[in-house]
């Protein structure tokens, strides 16, 4: 395909479907989450816990969205109460890979970001 061209940036094109899987920061973040702390499987819980900020309704429609996506697989323990654990699909490794590179360039190049202006829906502090 020519560079530049239309067809490049038709609506389905793979740079427009990556960024629309990663449109809301807690996808990145549960991904990055459960692959970093937790070894791709963790209960609902204990993401919650690892996550400060997002709220328990917040957490619940970021994971069905993933597991509608094919990220992550939800598995339902048979103890009482019912345990729910969610976990890591192959597909959801392989989008792990370019979320950990994008976040090591976070933490390499903070100043940067310092330097960008506060955006008016941060809650970060100057």
């Amino acid at each position: 395909m020519q560079a530049g061209s239309d067809d490049e940036w038709r609506e389905d094109c793979a740079p427009r479907r990556v960024l629309d899987l990663f449109a809301t920061k807690w996808t990145s973040m549960v991904l990055h989450t459960l692959h970093a702390r937790h070894d791709g499987i963790a209960r609902t819980g204990v993401l919650q816990r690892s996550l400060p900020g997002i709220s328990k309704k917040m957490l619940t429609q970021t994971l069905r969205v993933m597991e509608g996506s094919g990220l992550l697989t939800r598995h339902v323990q048979g103890s009482v109460p019912p345990a729910v654990e969610y976990r890591l699909t192959p597909l959801g490794r392989r989008f792990v890979e370019p979320v950990e590179l994008l976040y090591a360039w976070g933490r390499d190049n903070e100043d940067a970001l310092d330097a960008l202006g506060a955006r008016p829906t941060s809650r970060r502090r100057p």
